[in-house]
């Protein structure tokens, strides 16, 4: 399986299917690529706020492929002339031999696209079980319920949000990782603006001393082999 960090909270996940995970591209200074030059099978959105929600909606119908979102968020796509896969917490569906699973984030979660303000529904993240079972957070943070993902899923690899202000700091993400036990941990939503800048090293040390996840720190447009 390869998984490409594509910058914030955006991954594109090749296995079984290639998955595209939040895919805020336009706008996002650390982004590797266009939007326009992804390709993928499947978008999955966690929220609506613009930095995750972002290109979905122009690349699903590129690609004409679903966004398997939250319900709100998969009935509004649906208006933008896109396949939505609606879901809710504990609920999943599969495609394409993919399972998604929609687990609980603590955030908030108004679509806030073209000015228009509309209800996001609850913000979310998901476990995806492909050749390997990945747990995407979404935005979130640290809450007990992480010990309960951990248990049920048991996730291979675990994207956690360290960024601070807006969700969870690399203390509270270390905390999380100890509590999932996941083999890989890949920190996200961070550095892309000052208001989240932190140094992904030190989160890695937090990790390395409490729990024995390797933490794999990417580049914008690193692919990882896992």
């Amino acid at each position: 399986m390869k998984i490409t960090w594509l910058g914030h909270a955006a991954f594109l996940v090749e296995g079984k299917n290639r998955i595209l995970i939040d895919p805020f591209i336009t706008g996002n200074p650390t982004a590797p690529c266009k939007a326009e030059e992804i390709q993928c099978d499947i978008i999955c959105v966690t929220h609506g706020h613009g930095d995750h929600l972002g290109d979905a909606i122009p690349i699903a119908k590129k690609n004409h492929v679903p966004i398997v979102a939250i319900h709100e968020i998969a009935r509004y796509v649906e208006k933008q002339g896109v396949e939505g896969i609606g879901l809710n917490m504990g609920g999943s569906v599969k495609h394409n031999d993919t399972k998604f699973t929609m687990v609980q984030a603590w955030h908030s979660s108004g679509i806030d696209a073209s000015g228009f303000g509309f209800s996001g529904g609850d913000p979310a993240g998901f476990v995806i079980r492909d050749e390997k079972t990945i747990y995407h957070a979404g935005d979130t943070c640290l809450f007990s319920d992480m010990k309960l993902i951990g248990e049920l899923y048991k996730p291979e690899i675990a994207m956690l949000p360290i960024g601070d202000r807006f969700t969870m700091g690399p203390d509270h993400a270390a905390k999380a990782a100890a509590w999932i036990k996941p083999e890989i941990v890949i920190p996200m939503h961070y550095n892309t603006f000052p208001l989240v800048k932190q140094n992904p090293y030190e989160f890695k040390s937090l990790v390395e001393t409490i729990c024995d996840s390797e933490v794999m720190i990417c580049e914008p447009g690193k692919t990882l082999e896992v």
